[in-house]
């Protein structure tokens, strides 16, 4: 192993062992829905595979239809460079859908979505401070293919890809959203206000709520106590929509 990639591996070790120390303040504070157990993998609650109103092999179904005609698109540039078609992944009737922008380095290279550094700290989110295993959950991303050295998605390459994502939610039909940055939350919510602005209130896409916040990138790049405690609040701002959906069920 290079010196690079050690030192990079360590930065993400302390990092993630960061976050972990700060849902433990946040548990000592009082916030007891703070749930700092290891995942049991195990089907409930969150993760329900079943919703009660469609099979989940349906919903594969469809989403494989889906990820196969992503997968021959050529709709816009992000074509032309892609090594792979990023679909998305997790279980096909999840109460709650992460969304981000678009596939970085390592999802471009893998062909699955959240991988690289701030894919592990948004795992690190779900299952150290949601309690959830990633697989009870969808992650996906506004476009599907790599944009050239990770600058943000064009309009015009939203706009081509954005009806694999809209028929991503048909299917899956989640409880509440949450929209990983301000590409993800302007897409769903139509509102062009910077996420610094639109984060800690809750929106909509169609009939889904959608909780804005922080994109685990830029929470890697500003690691500071105000931006953790915001990622959590808005956390749990959706943990609260999803647990008030599965009561009324």
């Amino acid at each position: 192993m290079g010196g690079t990639e050690a030192s990079d591996l360590s930065d993400m070790s302390r990092l993630l062992g960061a976050l972990a120390e700060y849902l433990r303040y946040l548990m000592e504070c009082g916030l007891a829905d703070v749930c700092l157990a290891a995942p049991s993998g195990k089907r409930g609650g969150a993760g329900r595979i079943n919703r009660g109103d469609a099979p989940a092999e349906q919903c594969v179904d469809s989403l494989e239809r889906i990820r196969e005609e992503a997968e021959g698109c050529t709709r816009c540039r992000l074509a032309d460079s892609r090594t792979r078609v990023v679909f998305g992944e997790g279980d096909p009737c999840a109460r709650i859908v992460f969304v981000g922008e678009g596939p970085g380095y390592e999802e471009d290279r893998t062909g699955r979505p959240f991988v690289g550094k701030a894919g592990q700290l948004l795992t690190q989110i779900i299952e150290a401070g949601m309690g959830i295993s990633r697989e009870t959950v969808y992650i996906c991303n506004v476009v599907k293919c790599r944009p050239p050295h990770n600058r943000e998605p064009h309009e015009d390459e939203v706009r081509a890809c954005f009806p694999f994502l809209e028929r991503q939610i048909a299917v899956i039909r989640p409880a509440v959203i949450i929209a990983l940055g301000s590409c993800a939350s302007s897409t769903l919510t139509g509102t062009r206000r910077p996420i610094s602005v639109v984060r800690g209130t809750v929106h909509a896409y169609r009939e889904t709520p959608v909780v804005p916040t922080y994109h685990p990138a830029f929470v890697l790049r500003n690691y500071t106590q105000a931006v953790r405690r915001q990622v959590w609040d808005d956390v749990r701002k959706a943990m609260a929509i999803l647990k008030a959906a599965e009561s009324g069920r």
